[in-house]
């Protein structure tokens, strides 16, 4: 439990955590509209994913095998 807190706690998550909230306070205030909100937070989360999917291909790299076993 406490390694997958350390592991939340990265600037990619913190910064992705924020901008979901600020888009979120944004949208209900009227700032933006829905659609505004959509595109940019898929934006955010498909770089966040992208990154923790790539960082976990090079760990995988490293360790000499890929998600399916393989090596």
């Amino acid at each position: 439990m406490k390694a997958k807190l350390i592991k939340l706690i990265d600037v990619k998550s913190i910064v992705t955590i924020i901008m979901t909230l600020v888009f979120c306070l944004m949208s209900v205030l009227g700032e933006i509209s829905s659609e505004q909100f959509m595109t940019v937070f898929a934006t955010v989360i498909a770089f966040y994913f992208g990154t923790q999917h790539q960082k976990n291909c090079e760990e995988c790299n490293t360790n000499g095998s890929d998600k399916t076993g393989l090596q």
